[in-house]
C-alpha cells in the first residue's frame, strides 16, 4: 500500500514543470535558428543604389529594410519563445514580454517606431541575449534534474516506511509477545533514522546550485521555492520526513510501554 504524501504531489509537479522546460527551451532554440537565418542591415547612408535588370539605377531605402527585419525578429519571438513564456498573449506587451525573456536592451533595439535598426551589432546581442537565455534554461533543467533525483530517492524510502506502518498498524500490539515488540522497537528507531537521514540528504541537496557551461547557476533552494510556491510547505521532503520521524516516535514509545509492562 502506497500513501499519497507531498512529496508523491512534487515529484508531479517537477515533471509537469520538466516538459514545460523542455518546451521553452526548445522554442528558444528555434528563435535563435531563425535570427541566425536573418541578414541584418547596414545604416550608413539611408539609401543604397542598385541597377535594375534594364540598367536603371534605382534606390532602396534602408529605414523600410531594417524596419522589416525588427519586424520579422519581434514576429518570431510571438510565434516561438512567447507562448511558453506567458500563459495568455493578453497578460503583457510583447516588448514586455521581449524585456523578460531577453533584457529590456534587446526589447528597446527591436521596439518599431525608434530610430533602431536590425544592424550587425543588434543582431549579435539579439544572438548573445537568446544564447544567455538558454543556457539559463538548461541549468533549470539540471536543477529540476537533480529535484527530480532527489525526490525519487526521498519517496523510495518513505513508501517503505509508510507501508511498513500501515501493515504493522493491522496486528494490535496487545496481540505481539515480548519478541515480536521488540523486533517492532527496532525497526521503528531504524525507520526514524532513515527519516534523520533524509532531513540530512535533503539539507545538503538544497545548498547545491546548478550551472551551465559556467554562464548560468541556478540554486536548488531556489528553484524549491518556485516549485512549491504554491503547497502549503515550500519544503515537501523536509516536511515529510519530518512527520514520519515524528510518527515513528510516536509508535516506538507506545510499544515501549508495552515492553515495560511485559518485563
Amino acid at each position: 500500500m502506497t500513501v499519497e504524501t507531498l512529496v508523491h504531489r512534487a515529484i508531479d509537479r517537477v515533471d509537469g514543470e520538466r516538459e514545460q522546460v523542455a518546451a521553452h527551451r526548445e522554442s528558444v532554440e528555434r528563435f535563435a535558428k531563425e535570427v541566425a537565418d536573418l541578414d541584418p542591415v547596414e545604416v550608413d547612408t539611408p539609401t543604397q543604389p542598385r541597377l535594375t535588370d534594364g540598367g536603371m539605377v534605382t534606390t532602396i531605402d534602408r529605414s523600410d529594410s531594417t524596419a522589416d527585419r525588427c519586424r520579422q525578429v519581434r514576429e518570431s519571438f510571438a510565434e516561438t519563445i512567447r507562448p511558453h513564456s506567458v500563459t495568455d498573449a493578453d497578460d503583457e506587451p510583447l516588448l514586455e514580454t521581449i524585456g523578460e525573456e531577453l533584457g529590456r536592451d534587446i526589447a528597446v533595439a527591436l521596439a518599431p517606431g525608434t530610430d533602431g535598426a536590425f544592424t550587425p551589432q543588434v543582431k549579435r546581442a539579439v544572438t548573445s541575449a537568446t544564447a544567455d537565455r538558454r543556457a539559463e534554461l538548461e541549468a533549470f533543467d539540471l536543477a529540476l534534474e537533480r529535484e527530480a533525483d532527489s525526490l525519487e530517492a526521498a519517496r523510495s524510502d518513505i513508501d517503505v516506511i509508510t507501508a511498513w506502518l500501515c501493515r504493522a498498524n493491522e496486528t494490535p500490539l496487545l496481540e505481539l509477545d515480548f519478541e515480536a515488540l521488540r523486533e517492532r522497537h527496532e525497526t521503528l528507531e531504524r525507520h526514524r533514522e532513515r527519516c534523520r537521514d533524509l532531513l540530512r540528504e535533503r539539507q545538503s541537496v538544497l545548498q547545491e546550485t546548478a550551472t551551465y557551461n559556467g554562464s548560468a547557476g541556478v540554486r536548488q533552494r531556489t528553484v524549491a521555492g518556485f516549485l512549491y510556491r504554491e503547497f502549503s510547505t515550500a519544503h515537501p521532503v523536509l516536511t515529510t520526513a519530518l512527520r514520519l520521524e515524528e510518527v515513528c516516535a510516536d509508535c516506538q514509545r507506545t510499544v515501549r510501554d508495552h515492553l515495560t509492562r511485559r518485563v
